[in-house]
Order: C-alpha cells, then structure tokens, then sequence
C-alpha cells in the first residue's frame, strides 16, 4: 500500500541552494524514490513555483508568507507567525494521512488544531533559539541584533508546541541530546539529507584555499571577515564564495592581494563543484554551534581537506575528518600544514567509511518506518 505524506516546508524547496532547504528537497526527493506519495504544501516570498519539484510531489500547494508589521509585535516568534494560514489548516484536515513539518517555522497549525487522527512529526533544523541567540552575537546592526534577541526569547518559550508532536526528527548528535532530554523517546536522530552519493577522488593537489557561504547571514560575514585576517600573513590564495555580495566583505578584499571573491549563480551547482574541485583546503570557522552544517558535509564528499572550528565539528561524528582550529593563530598553522600535504587514497577511504551515516536513501528509509 503507498504511503501517503503532507510536507509542510518554510521555503519553496527548489533551486536546493541554501541549508536549510538542501535538506527538504533530498528529503522529498528520496521519499519519493522510496514510493512515498507526497503533498507539498510550502511558503513562497521570492523563490517562484519551480516546474521541477512536480517530478517528486504528486500535489503542490503554495501559500503566502504575511510579513505585516504587526507580526513582529505578536507574542508568537515572527518565523512562526508570518506562517499562518488558515487555508493550509483546513487543507490538512482534509484526510487522516500523516505530516512533516519543516522546522518550527512551519508548526503554527498544530498550536490549537489537535489532528487526532494525524501523526505529527517536526524536523528540528536546529534549536531554534540558540541559533538566533548566535545571530544576535553575531549582528553588527542595532535594530536586527535588537530582533534576533526577541526571537530567541519567543522562540525559548514557544518550543513546548514539539510536545505535540508524535515525533521530532533531530538533525545532529547534538541537536538529537537536547531534544531527548526535554522530550524524552520522541526525538529520533535523521542525519541531514542532501546530494552527495559518493565521496569524489581527487588529484594530491587543488590550488587554493575555499570558504563558501551566504554572505547575508551575520555569521557567515563575521567568518569570511575572520579568515581575511588570518590569510593577511600567509603566501597561500584565499577564494571567498557566495551567491551574494556583502559590502563589508568585499571592501575589506581590496585590501588583499591573496584573496579574491568569486559570486555564484543560485541555479548552478556546477560552479561551486569547480570550486570544490580545485580547492586543496576548505576554511569553515563558525561562531554558533547550532545545527550541522551542510556546508561541511558538502566540502566532504566533494572536495579535498578541511580545517575547522569546534562549533562547526563538535557533536557531528566527523572531527576525524577535520583539521581543527579555533584562534587565527591555530587556523595559519592548519592552513599551511594541509597545504604541504598531498591529499591521499587513504584521506578518500577514511571518509567513505565515516559518512556511510550520511546517506540519504537509508535516512528516508527510517523517516518511512516511522509512518
């Protein structure tokens, strides 16, 4: 008998070029590899009605996201209000079969609906309030640190809705303690999903070190920032990548004549899979340990060495696959012993066998036990 599932997602899931939404479109892709009929229901605020996610959903529906003033003075966390639509309620109630919500975003349908007969299940991307308490860390500008401290104090109080829930699919070891401590069986560990089948063989040598990242979010600014300064007294050449230019970030590049900015077409994965092609070392320091990061995943499968911070590998099972710093200091020393390093079979065996848990068909296997 098909299995028959609501998805409900924050964003429209398709072109996969951030995180948060890398995971929900090979998630939906693997379910529906698996033989899972799925009805997406999904927010759109920019990203269009893309013709590809119909390949792997057999209904679509599109709401609007209500970004009014007022939302941001409601009692509610304003990821979780401007996500409010009594159309997709009464959507699905429709019939008994079982939903999916994307992050705590997309939960303010189960607030005050019961769905007796519907099994809940909410993928946590992250804790939601220690991620925004790191954005307000992170935020230079009074008036959205201001808003990110807000939201983690709303978001703080409104996590208790998960106690709803039938079940909550953590994505990493450390997401997956918190979750079981607060709410005991019901949180169940699925790794992230994303693209990567297999662990690509390299040549010993790439040319240059990578960072990549959405240069819209504090935190990845406050690390390509960071990286400048460590790059500053080293001879080695520094790509900064992203699919959006930052006015700080590219200021402080003219400065430097070892680093380089090289922007990304959102709609072509092929540019950054050069990048990675070529790096012969991936620099990924973050400043908030909340979530995993694809980021590194995806460096991974699909590039050459690594050198990271604890927040970026701590509690993912994947530090022996990294080389870890945490002052700029530690970073320089890293930076220059991988790149006298030439990148082995070995290197490549070592992470085939380590990111076995990282398949995503094996992952979707245990999302549909759970239906």
């Amino acid at each position: 008998m098909t299995k028959k599932l609501h998805i409900v997602s924050f964003d429209v899931p398709f072109p996969a070029n951030y995180g948060g939404v890398i995971d929900v479109f090979y998630k939906i892709k693997a379910l529906h590899k698996l033989g899972v009929s799925i009805h997406l229901h999904t927010y759109e605020y920019g990203r269009g009605k893309p013709k590809e996610l119909e390949e792997f959903c057999d209904d679509i529906t599109y709401y609007k996201r209500t970004k009014s003033f007022k939302n941001l003075i409601s009692r509610k966390p304003f990821i979780v209000k401007t996500r409010n639509s009594t159309e997709l309620i009464k959507n699905l109630k429709k019939d008994d079969n079982p939903i999916l919500f994307e992050g705590l975003h997309t939960t303010f349908p189960i607030i005050n609906n019961g769905f007796k007969n519907k099994k809940i299940l909410v993928r946590t991307h992250n804790i939601e309030h220690k991620y925004y308490n790191g954005l307000a860390k992170s935020e230079k500008k009074f008036f959205k640190k201001r808003f990110f401290k807000t939201e983690a104090q709303k978001l703080k109080y409104y996590e208790s809705v998960l106690k709803k829930a039938a079940h909550i699919l953590t994505i990493s070891p450390f997401e997956q303690n918190y979750f079981t401590k607060k709410y005991g069986e019901k949180a169940v560990y699925i790794p992230v999903f994303h693209k990567n089948e297999t662990v690509v063989s390299l040549s010993e040598k790439g040319n240059f070190a990578l960072y990549h990242g959405d240069l819209r979010v504090s935190d990845n600014e406050k690390a390509a920032l960071f990286l400048m300064e460590v790059f500053k007294d080293l001879d080695q050449p520094l790509v900064i990548a992203s699919s959006y230019k930052n006015i700080s970030v590219n200021k402080k590049i003219n400065e430097y004549d070892n680093v380089s900015f090289n922007l990304l077409c959102p709609e072509d994965e092929n540019q950054l899979s050069e990048l990675f092609h070529n790096a012969h070392i991936n620099v990924l320091p973050t400043f908030q340990k909340t979530g995993i990061k694809l980021k590194l995943i995806h460096a991974l499968f699909d590039s050459r060495f690594c050198v990271v911070n604890n927040e970026m590998v701590e509690d993912t099972g994947l530090e022996p696959l990294c080389e870890i710093a945490n002052t700029k200091s530690e970073f320089a020393i890293k930076i220059n012993k991988c790149f006298s390093k030439k990148y082995s079979i070995q290197e490549i065996e070592n992470r085939k066998k380590t990111l076995l848990n990282f398949n995503t068909l094996e992952n979707a296997k245990k999302i549909v036990d759970i239906l």
